[in-house]
């Protein structure tokens, strides 16, 4: 007797539409959305957590390494902070770099209520946000934190993601984080939908992504963790018609990362050149781009209360941002194939703008960089989406940006794209985003945004 091989559907159309029901629903059955931002402040008062810089002589655990200057924990985990260099035909720069080698877990648990996905949210605490509470994903663990490496307690919801159900899982993609600043760093990036009944904990509250959409319109309100998975939920979105076919956007990205000849290595913090170190910083001679510091954190209520850590501070609100414009009536952003020193593989599509304006303050505008001006000058009438989001609170400190989706014309972003940049649909970045190493962690954040429809666009067209 022949046993017969059963096969099944390689992908389940029907989560795509369970998620976009969600993104247009923006009544759930947790709390209204109007009540979240008092329930996170109320959340934010009950830790009452305390944060300050401190010298790096009062890091508990932490030192500059003997003979590299590197800055490392007694354990040997966490992270180290050491220097990278590198090597491009048209430049060349050394800068200090985060190190961090191990993969951690970002996941949304996922459950219907009355028909309706909702994703479960969790008021963080992370030293690095000026607010220091803000939305985050239901799990947010490095390998040291779910392994207790600080000795502290579990993490909670931790066993929905460490062995899912594989009929459950509806993303699962490692994704890097900011190019840089991190070396290589990568995390497991996660949506799970839960199988029965899962209460939510006093820190955690169950949302629809409509309601995260509309949450995502407020300034340093969701954090970017949760807006790095939000960017891989896999999307209905409508039309297959586009500027570029999806064979021709992968050969010309392929292209891109090809020919960019860019060489790396790490090299002893002490040997960085053009930085500097006292007894509170570690910063460029020009007091640009970013400064290495240390905070003193105190009454957090996480996994551990109290500790030490060195972070990164970066100098100046960034620009961040999407050209955007409807061709035939179906809407593209403009992006860009970005060279960032601490990436994997060279390149990662990133937003049309990425900069600090500070840093090119001293530069005519020719010099500075492509679109900037046209993007953070942008008149009211065209800018589709605003809001400041801060980047990831555990690493860095104050670092915020400017997120904008801004409309333009031909005059401005011609429908042929200047070198290293290419018009895409959101369900063509929808779709590389369930891939690693495509988006970098900017674009994400944009895309999570397109996701849940908090930007002023067609989405019906999308």
């Amino acid at each position: 007797m022949t046993t017969r091989t059963l096969l099944r559907p390689r992908s389940d159309p029907g989560f795509a539409e369970r998620l976009a029901r969600s993104a247009r629903t923006t009544a759930g059955a947790g709390p209204a959305t109007r009540d979240v931002p008092d329930w996170l402040a109320a959340r934010t008062r009950a830790r009452g957590a305390r944060v300050r810089k401190i010298p790096f002589a009062e890091l508990d655990g932490w030192s500059f390494a003997a003979g590299t200057g590197n800055l490392t924990h007694r354990s040997g985990r966490f992270f180290t902070v050491e220097g990278l260099h590198v090597v491009r035909p048209e430049e060349e720069w050394q800068q200090p770099i985060i190190v961090q080698p191990e993969i951690g877990i970002l996941g949304i648990l996922a459950k219907e209520f009355d028909g309706v996905l909702h994703f479960l949210m969790q008021a963080k605490m992370e030293p690095g946000n000026p607010n220091l509470v803000q939305l985050s994903p239901t799990v947010q663990a490095t390998r040291s934190n779910y392994t207790k490496a600080h000795g502290g307690t579990a993490v909670k919801y931790l066993e929905h993601f460490l062995h899912p159900d594989p009929d459950r899982v509806a993303t699962d993609v490692l994704q890097s984080e900011h190019g840089s600043w991190f070396y290589r760093k990568r995390n497991r990036n996660m949506i799970v939908e839960a199988d029965g009944d899962v209460p939510a904990d006093e820190d955690f509250c169950w949302l629809t992504l409509g309601q995260i959409g509309e949450l995502l319109r407020l300034d340093d309100f969701v954090n970017m963790d949760a807006r790095t998975v939000l960017a891989g939920a896999p999307m209905a979105y409508a039309g297959r018609r586009a500027l570029t076919s999806d064979a021709d956007l992968l050969s010309w990205f392929t292209g891109e990362r090809a020919r960019h000849d860019v060489r790396t290595r790490r090299i002893p913090l002490d040997q960085v050149s053009r930085w500097v170190r006292d007894d509170h910083t570690v910063e460029h001679e020009d007091r640009r781009f970013f400064r290495v510091v240390a905070v003193a954190v105190e009454g957090a209520r996480r996994e551990v209360s109290s500790w030490t850590q060195p972070i990164f501070e970066p100098v100046g609100l960034g620009v961040t941002g999407f050209a955007y414009r409807a061709f035939d009536g179906v809407p593209h952003v403009l992006v860009h194939a970005r060279v960032e020193g601490g990436l994997l593989d060279t390149a990662e599509l990133a937003p049309t703008v990425q900069s600090a304006p500070v840093n090119y303050a001293h530069l005519p505008p020719a010099r500075r960089p492509r679109y900037l001006d046209l993007l953070a000058d942008a008149p009211s009438s065209r800018v589709r989406y605003s809001a400041v989001h801060s980047e990831e609170g555990g690493r860095f400190l104050n670092a915020e940006s400017r997120y904008v989706i801004v409309e333009t014309d031909e005059s401005t972003t011609p429908t042929q794209a200047p070198p290293g940049y290419r018009w895409m649909t959101p369900g063509q970045l929808n779709w590389l985003a369930g891939h690693s190493r495509y988006l970098n962690v900017q674009a994400r954040t944009l895309l999570a945004v397109l996701n849940t429809r908090a930007a002023d666009i067609d989405h019906a067209a999308a």
